[in-house]
């Protein structure tokens, strides 16, 4: 559930057209979830195995693949910030996120221009602009936020991207404040499990305990951007559903429970978490015990920064292969 006494907000990673019309605003309701966020792998998985959309596709026969999906993302994205605009209003959260194109990650002028573009159709004041944390992405936070556009920074792993976008998101809402100002907010996601699923057969040949690597890894990026203190900006934890069944599947939640953050989870996650009594915040970790973690690591051959470039190229190119394949469909 949503906590307002430490500031901890939970928000549903899952859009899908049926679900936002019949279900979603359950949720909202019961305090459960005070957000929702989606990425290019969500969509994809939505519009190619939802009956949902087949209506509206057979008006837009002649349009191009990409005009298709955004017809349809953007329906969905509406839907989902008009059944949160009221707790928007009273100034709990209530945002909606939506991702630029994936094939746009190199490319700041093609992400500012789309970032806008989408913002300006959605026509609706709580949409947050995903924009991953790569050199192009870091000035188009900072332009979006600058002209009153809030912004999820997405795919961060490393303590270092989440610096890059704390600076640029700084820089762009002291920008917007300069102009007069109004509300703007931003996240920085730091992605978990991903770690763990990469590096976790690895540690075990090795001694170590796995399901640790992505809790000490956010755990850190939380302090640093804790530390920061820049009004607006929080940390939100993705990527936090398990794979299998060695993990409670409320895990990733339950380890990250820290004031001032997000959590944004599947549905499965989120009704796992939801019930059972919650756990007390495991947040903030000292930075004495998250660094002697890492010089384990570091002691037995594991090299970081390796793994922070690894998991960042196959995050852009996951979403790029989820994104192609669903434009394909909709050819």
């Amino acid at each position: 559930m949503v906590n307002r006494d430490i500031n901890f907000s939970l928000w549903l990673d899952f859009v899908e057209r049926e679900y936002l019309k019949n279900n979603f605003s359950a949720l909202i309701e019961k305090g459960t979830i005070n957000g929702a966020t989606s990425n290019p792998s969500i969509f994809a998985s939505a519009i190619t195995t939802s009956d949902a959309y087949k209506e509206q596709l057979a008006t837009l026969k002649g349009k191009s693949a990409k005009e298709k999906y955004e017809a349809l993302a953007i329906e969905d994205i509406r839907t989902a910030a008009q059944a949160l605009r009221d707790i928007y209003d009273t100034g709990n959260d209530g945002y909606i996120s939506v991702e630029v194109d994936p094939f746009l990650s190199n490319n700041t002028e093609g992400t500012i221009d789309e970032g806008k573009r989408l913002f300006v159709t959605i026509n609706e004041p709580n949409v947050m602009i995903k924009i991953p944390a790569t050199e192009a992405g870091y000035p188009a936070m900072t332009e979006l936020l600058s002209n009153g556009i809030s912004v999820n920074a997405t795919l961060i792993f490393s303590p270092k991207q989440a610096q890059r976008c704390l600076k640029a998101m700084k820089k762009g809402m002291d920008a917007f404040s300069a102009s007069g100002g109004g509300r703007v907010d931003a996240v920085i996601s730091v992605f978990v499990s991903r770690f763990d699923r990469l590096l976790d057969k690895d540690l075990a040949s090795v001694g170590i305990e796995v399901a640790q690597t992505g809790i000490y890894n956010a755990a850190k990026i939380y302090n640093l951007i804790e530390a920061n203190h820049t009004p607006g900006v929080r940390t939100l934890f993705a990527s936090t559903g398990v794979k299998g069944d060695d993990l409670e599947a409320a895990y990733y939640i339950n380890e990250l429970l820290a004031p001032h953050s997000v959590n944004t989870a599947p549905l499965k996650t989120i009704e796992a978490y939801i019930a059972k009594p919650s756990p007390p915040t495991k947040l903030p970790i000292e930075e004495k015990e998250i660094n002697g973690y890492f010089t384990k690591l570091s002691d037995n051959g594991f090299d970081m920064d390796e793994i922070y470039a690894q998991l960042l190229k196959d995050g852009l190119e996951a979403f790029e292969k989820s994104f192609k394949e669903m434009l394909d469909m909709l050819k």
